[in-house]
């Protein structure tokens, strides 16, 4: 499996990492009702017995209890595991001691000494000006808390004023997530993706499946109802299904060809437009396993073409 560096010379993690926003989490993902701690350790075994060791957290997540469940496991990992998770500039944090104090908090919470990447999860920063916040970040990297700075849903011009702003202090600007996935590739109109290789930024991809959507199980004709956050989502609902029922068509006809899942075609997909590494949220070993065999294969520059095609009503 080859790792993928993050920004020029960010930590080289895996191509595909394991998302953990369902750990711990009440509010969207129903965390305690048909899954729980054992199922989640399971699933993190599984990804490092798949050669997955890169997990994707927040702080928000689960109110801290994913961080800390991602501290239990990575007590009894056998391999090192590299973390990324995220500051959420929240209104009552307007200060560079704020930032400094959430970090603090972070790592307590994974018990670890440094954060391979940690990312501002959104842009809009109320009273914290991007200066103070990127050059507090900056000052941690100095310091050796932060291993590699991030951003998360900025847009091509808030990634540049980043960029900038760390520059300045001899820091690279390493990744912005965003959401990104063959039903959702505005970052390719709207100027991210392209500003994100001009400046040599990793694009971590979340909900690269669409909630759920790619991997062929809901159907226009589809008897199970959608649960969690997927009952608010309109393309759930049967119209929705059925304007996105030709990708499926090609996903399950490309799966044929590989012998893989829609859902390991799709992620493969994503991979293979360089320097993007998709965030595939899991809740078992199971999902983790299915998510691994988009891995160590390669669609043919045919199949991404037609791939390419037929989901260009989601550039926009």
């Amino acid at each position: 499996m080859e790792n993928i560096t993050l920004g020029q010379n960010g930590p080289a993690v895996t191509p595909l990492c394991i998302g953990t926003w369902a750990w711990g989490d009440k509010l969207f993902w129903n965390y305690g009702d048909g899954y729980g701690v054992e199922q989640l350790e399971e699933a993190f075994t599984a990804a490092l017995e798949a050669g997955i060791t890169f997990f994707d957290t927040a702080e928000i997540y689960g109110f801290g209890l994913s961080e800390k469940l991602l501290a239990r496991f990575m007590k009894k990992a056998e391999k090192p595991v590299q973390m990324a998770t995220k500051f959420g500039p929240l209104p009552w944090r307007f200060t560079g001691e704020s930032v400094s104090n959430a970090l603090t908090e972070s790592l307590k919470r994974l018990q670890i000494e440094q954060i391979e990447l940690y990312q501002v999860h959104w842009p809009f920063a109320f009273f914290l000006s991007q200066e103070t916040l990127m050059n507090t970040l900056a000052d941690e990297v100095k310091r050796g808390r932060i291993a590699a700075v991030g951003v998360s849903n900025y847009s091509a011009s808030q990634m540049r004023d980043a960029q900038q702003i760390l520059a300045a202090r001899g820091v690279p600007l390493a990744v912005n997530q965003v959401r990104y996935s063959l039903l959702t590739r505005q970052i390719e109109s709207n100027g991210i993706l392209a500003t994100a290789r001009d400046l040599g930024v990793t694009i971590l991809a979340y909900s690269p499946l669409a909630q759920g959507l790619l991997t062929g199980k809901y159907t226009p004709d589809r008897i199970e109802t959608p649960r969690g956050a997927r009952k608010i989502d309109p393309r759930f609902s049967q119209e929705g299904l059925q304007k996105i029922a030709p990708v499926i068509s090609l996903l399950h006809t490309l799966g044929e060809k590989y012998h893989r899942t829609p859902a390991q075609v799709a992620l493969n997909w994503l991979i293979a437009q360089k320097n993007v590494i998709p965030i595939a949220g899991v809740k078992t070993a199971e999902q983790v396993k299915q998510n691994a065999g988009a891995l160590g294969w390669r669609l043919s520059t045919e199949d991404r073409a037609q791939l390419e095609e037929i989901s260009r009503p989601w550039l926009k």
